[in-house]
């Protein structure tokens, strides 16, 4: 995360110049490198140093964001940018229940990999080679890709589509600039130039970001909390749940996640607009993180299974429509030749606010274990109170006039 907060904003204004396509490869190419060599890591500091690495050489997401908004007219944005966050959500649940079971092979399944083998000695290689493998997959199609970024003063290394966009827009403004020359006030196009210069003035852009830091805070803080917190004893307040079983409710919540962006949420957020979908999704969130500390109290096992499932979910539904809801926001506050930059500073900002969040989350969490026999908040239920907390703080950065929203054509 901190390597990706340093160059989001230049990975943004290479995207923005040269296009989407050549950041959106060199990022997956960057995925197989350097996660493969993290699963190599001979010492602690080769781990640290492979991870900041790809943090600064995949600068993905913000022009995939960009990407998405441009492949859809306005009132279809949320079709792509949905399934960008879901995309997104789902690595972030299926990732960790990858590693649950893919981790440390041949202390898991000692009658296929001895302890004496390559996997023996390299106990995280399974798992990032499998996910450099799939990253491959996905890199060798990119190159296929259209650009959807046309730059009008690029000469003449353009494509065809590009061309005849290009003939199509400009038709479009001589035909506008014929019928409303005498309509528009003179100095509008310079106050439009002036507005774009400054993306830290475009308070649109910046509000969005952010409560969608924030609301990244809190979800990258519920993460590591819920992980800690599913695989501790009944006596500390946790389920007493093993890797698997976590990695099975997370892989329940990546299925789930790809039902109810793909199919439900373009038409939920058609209904009720990005704002209040996030708004919303805040709110609900609030009784769901209350509800965790309780269901380690229920008695019996069927039971706690079912509904840690259920509010694990929920959650995690609420959470991505909540961020896609933002990601609508932060692309319709720019135009397209500053998207990827208004994206890269999206980027630098969650990642700094995701970087404080497994830190903050397991330090909390450590806190909780040292109030079992207080009268208030005790143990887990204090831990919970804090996330409430920061939820809170997010749904109230969704109403004006913190937040506002910008419609671009």
């Amino acid at each position: 995360m901190l390597g990706r907060a340093l160059t989001s904003v230049f990975w943004g204004y290479v995207a923005d110049r040269y296009g989407r396509k050549p950041v959106i490869i060199i990022g997956t190419f960057t995925v197989v490198i350097f996660n493969t060599l993290f699963g190599l890591s001979l010492n602690f500091w080769m781990a640290i140093a492979t991870r900041f690495l790809l943090g600064c050489f995949n600068g993905l997401l913000g022009p995939i964001k960009a990407y998405a908004t441009e492949l859809f007219r306005e009132e279809h944005h949320a079709i792509g940018l949905s399934t960008v966050s879901t995309a997104w959500g789902i690595g972030l649940i299926i990732g960790p229940a990858m590693g649950g079971f893919l981790a440390q092979p041949a202390e898991k399944y000692p009658n296929i990999f001895s302890q004496d083998s390559f996997l023996g000695r390299f106990p995280y290689f399974l798992p990032c080679i499998v996910i450099s493998t799939f990253a491959l997959g996905v890199a060798i199609p990119c190159f296929w890709l259209p650009e959807t970024l046309h730059n009008h003063h690029s000469g003449n290394n353009r494509s065809s589509s590009s061309n005849l966009i290009e003939g199509l827009e400009t038709g479009a403004q001589s035909f506008t600039s014929d019928t409303d020359h005498h309509h528009e006030p003179q100095n509008k196009e310079n106050q439009t130039t002036q507005s774009k210069k400054s993306l830290l003035k475009n308070w649109p852009l910046m509000s969005s970001i952010i409560a969608y830091s924030v609301f990244a805070l809190h979800d990258m803080a519920y993460s590591e909390i819920f992980s800690l917190w599913a695989v501790s004893p009944k006596k500390f307040g946790g389920l007493s749940y093993s890797t698997e079983n976590v990695g099975e409710i997370l892989s329940f919540s990546g299925l789930g996640l790809l039902i109810f962006q793909t199919l439900f949420y373009p038409h939920v957020e058609k209904i009720f607009g990005p704002i209040m979908v996030s708004r919303i999704g805040g709110f609900i969130s609030i009784p769901v993180l209350a509800c965790h500390p309780f269901i380690a109290m229920i008695s019996s096992g069927l039971a706690v299974w079912i509904l840690i499932n259920i509010a694990s979910l929920v959650k995690n539904v609420l959470s991505i429509s909540i961020v896609t809801g933002l990601f609508i926001l932060q692309n319709r506050a720019v135009d397209q030749d500053q998207r990827g930059a208004a994206n890269g500073i999206a980027m630098t900002a969650m990642s700094l606010f995701k970087a404080i969040g497994p830190a903050a989350g397991g330090a909390i969490f450590s806190w909780g274990e040292t109030r079992l026999n207080v009268s208030f908040l005790p143990g887990v239920q204090l831990v919970f109170f804090i996330l409430i907390l920061v939820e809170v703080i997010g749904v109230i950065l969704t109403f004006k006039p913190f937040l506002i929203a910008r419609s671009v054509a």
